[in-house]
């Protein structure tokens, strides 16, 4: 290895006419002595062996002075980031730590440098043991199959630590693809097309770095699929005559009309990218000549702020009068602009051969933030301004990877959540709310609140026609997806939890982190109420538990996870005798058995002479009532109990547990096969809640006799009468009256009342 990089004539005369070009771009924000020490560091790099070429043979100075350069032009950085760029190879090759970057050029410039370094870190795990000309900077070579699972999932939360870390990876990403065109490392570079279309062009995408992430995408295209990379730029080469003569025939009228009307403006036109084309082409299964909107006019208008909106809108109509326009393809981000700040109306209109044409429309301010994404914003508003939510897009992106199972899961997710349609609704306040397109009304009520999520059960919807005429709107399911112009008002209950079928539910990332979080939260409870039961197992069949003991039988039936062994219990695929079982054996062979050990059907045929439910219990009891805490608990919905029924409880597998009246019809079931899950209970105080009963009731079919069956409950104030279905046939009706009462001596009082009705034949509670 030589002991300093070796600069051919070109390098040599490229890095100086970078750097001079670099100053000249940057010397402004420059502080008194940061080019003396720039170079000096550099230098020192260069002669003590330090900085070395990476895998694809290129030199790390003139990368760094490259891609400096393109995250001052293209993305708007300055000194702290250009600084941080310069400096990477003079730290990861320990010539300069963090803290001396931190104290000789400031924290911002170390807390970048901070975070491309964990990145590089995590890139060298992963590739520890390879020749170190392959364990490639992460500013330099990452690649996607070198950092899976978990490192790459801290990749991501590295990125997200600081928004320019992210855009120096981004210019650090479009530089790298630029300079392999020719190399003869292909797997390497292939590796990095790979990243590049799967990580770093969403991320430009959602920063709203579109000329950059169109980049990206074209040349992981060329990369990747040269096949048909080529023969889709062979099509535009032969088309683009054919293709300026017909923008510049649709676009002389529009010009004529404008400048009448006193606009000052420019308009070009722009070809949809390689990759955009190829994309098309798949999803609609043609050739290239099928693809029919292969280019886009922009109009950009020169104006005050205080007129873009009027003034775009005046374009719009002057363009709508000249060519018919199809309303299906109208985007107004003007009104309301992309979460990531984009601003634009977009339209579509019939042009001349009956060709379909888009056009785009927007001010000179609109038309920087589109092409220099979030960075445009720093310069009109201020590094500190509203970035059109970035701060809580990265936030979310946060909290969904620290909850995903895998980073590549999280990637997928995130990578679904960057589409180009939203969706925007409405609060019942009138508060503005933006989703993906797909998002469903769980995904907002997770927006709101993580509890409001987990209790939602549905929505009340008014959409914008039924808003204008006065509508109450119309309950859907939380399944139901979102659309512009809604008004939605999330509906909650207290008996409600999250499912896990939920996850496919939703469509954002932080519905889907926030419900694995519960999801996790809820196992959790689960294993500590399936291990009460275990143990309240044991002491019925009078042998203590031992933990030692506990922890060899949960390995000799194979788990690792004490979580997971608990799990399998409550999802009963692990039977709890075979648990018991493996304990005795293991037990015995420590010492003389403990207590009485018998089988669980002996056990339960000597004690057969009890109440059907105390050879299942233990001396713990449940008790019911509002004090109640810490304890989820549902009435079931099989037999309905009330207050003053006598009642046991069930713990289920996702639902905490289940209260059940003693004479249930699934409560000899429930004994014979999950005896262990059984619990006492008993209600606390007075019956002060509203349970709900139904009643049947069978009779002649005389006249009246509903409205006096109706009218008894009516009478009573501490009665509501639900809902009543009757069914009349052959003389006789069968009815179901559901009601909501207070007590089982209410209910006891009501049915004595409807046997007394004239022609009632029968009256019992279901």
């Amino acid at each position: 290895m030589t002991p300093h990089i070796d600069f051919t004539n070109e390098e040599r005369e490229l890095a100086l006419q970078l750097y001079a070009q670099l100053k000249d771009r940057i010397a402004a924000s420059l502080q008194e002595g940061d080019e003396e020490r720039i170079k000096q560091h550099v230098m020192t790099a260069i002669e003590q062996g330090q900085a070395r070429r990476d895998a694809f043979g290129l030199n790390p100075v003139v990368t760094s002075l490259q891609t400096a350069l393109l995250a001052v032009d293209e993305i708007g950085l300055r000194r702290d980031a250009v600084l941080a760029i310069m400096l990477h190879p003079c730290v990861e090759g320990g010539q300069l730590t963090i803290d001396e970057a931190d104290s000789e050029f400031g924290t911002t410039v170390g807390r970048i440098l901070h975070g491309l370094h964990r990145i590089e870190e995590l890139y060298a795990d992963d590739k520890a043991g390879d020749n170190p000309l392959q364990a490639s900077a992460a500013a330099e070579t990452p690649s996607l199959s070198g950092v899976q699972g978990e490192n790459f999932r801290n990749l991501l939360i590295s990125l997200a630590e600081d928004m320019r870390v992210i855009l120096i990876m981004i210019a650090s990403r479009v530089n790298l693809m630029r300079q392999i065109r020719d190399t003869d490392n292909t797997e390497a570079r292939r590796e990095v097309s790979q990243e590049a279309a799967y990580l770093y062009a969403p991320l430009a995408h959602k920063l709203g770095l579109y000329k950059l992430k169109s980049e990206l995408e074209d040349l992981s295209l060329k990369y990747l699929e040269t096949e048909a990379y080529y023969h889709i730029k062979e099509k535009l080469n032969a088309t683009k005559a054919a293709r300026d003569a017909y923008i510049e025939q649709f676009i002389k009228p529009i010009n004529e009309k404008l400048t009448a009307a006193g606009l000052k403006f420019h308009m070009k036109g722009r070809t949809k990218s390689i990759h955009s084309i190829w994309q098309k082409m798949k999803k609609q299964k043609c050739a290239f000549e099928g693809v029919y909107d292969l280019f886009a006019i922009r109009i950009i208008i020169d104006c005050p702020p205080e007129e873009e909106k009027l003034q775009c809108w005046k374009v719009f109509a002057i363009i709508t009068d000249m060519y018919t326009s199809n309303p299906k393809r109208m985007r107004d981000w003007l009104s309301v602009p992309k979460s990531n700040g984009y601003e634009s109306l977009h339209i579509t209109v019939l042009g001349p051969e009956k060709k379909w044409v888009e056009v785009q429309i927007r001010t000179e301010r609109m038309d920087e933030v589109a092409e220099r994404g979030v960075a445009a914003h720093w310069r009109y508003k201020g590094v500190k301004a509203d970035t059109g939510g970035m701060d809580e897009w990265l936030r979310g992106i946060r909290q969904m990877l620290e909850n995903a199972d895998d980073g590549l899961q999280a990637m997928d997710e995130l990578r679904m959540e960057l589409q180009d349609e939203e969706v925007y609704v409405f609060t019942p306040r009138g508060d503005l709310m933006k989703f993906p397109q797909g998002a469903t009304v769980l995904d907002m009520a997770y927006y709101i609140h993580s509890k409001v999520g987990s209790a939602c059960t549905g929505a009340r919807i008014r959409s914008a026609e039924g808003r204008s005429q006065g509508g109450s709107g119309r309950i859907v399911t939380f399944r139901q997806q979102l659309h512009s112009g809604d008004q939605v008002e999330i509906l909650t209950s207290t008996t409600q939890r999250p499912k896990q079928e939920w996850l496919n539910i939703v469509k954002t990332s932080r519905a889907k982190a926030k419900i694995r979080l519960a999801l996790k939260e809820t196992q959790q409870k689960e294993a500590l109420l399936v291990k009460e039961m275990l143990e309240r197992k044991f002491r019925n069949r009078k042998i203590e538990m031992e933990e030692s003991v506990m922890m060899r039988t949960m390995k000799k039936l194979g788990y690792k996870e004490a979580s997971d062994f608990y799990r399998d219990l409550a999802a009963e695929s692990l039977d709890v005798a075979v648990v018991i079982d493996k304990y005795v054996e293991l037990q015995q062979g420590d010492k003389a058995p403990v207590g009485d050990i018998r089988s669980a059907e002996e056990f339960v045929l000597e004690n057969s002479h009890l109440s059907p439910l105390a050879s299942h219990l233990s001396e713990d009891v449940l008790v019911i009532g509002k004090d109640l805490k810490g304890v989820d608990y549902q009435l079931a919905h099989c037999c309905n109990p009330i207050y003053g029924d006598q009642v046991f409880g069930f713990v289920t597998v996702s639902g905490g547990i289940k209260i059940h009246r003693c004479d249930c019809p699934n409560a000899p079931e429930m004994r014979r096969r999950f005896g262990y899950r059984i619990v006492k209970a008993k209600w606390s105080g007075k019956g002060e809640s509203q349970y709900q009963i139904t009643l049947r009731v069978i009779g002649n079919d005389d006249l009246g006799i509903v409205n006096n069956l109706t009218s008894i409950i009516s009478k009573d104030e501490k009665l509501l009468l639900r809902s009543i279905n009757i069914d009349s046939h052959d003389g006789l009706f069968r009815g179901n009256l559901t009601v909501m009462m207070s007590d089982t001596a209410r209910l006891e009082a009501l049915i004595k009342k409807l046997r007394t009705v004239k022609g009632v034949k029968q009256v019992e509670r279901i």
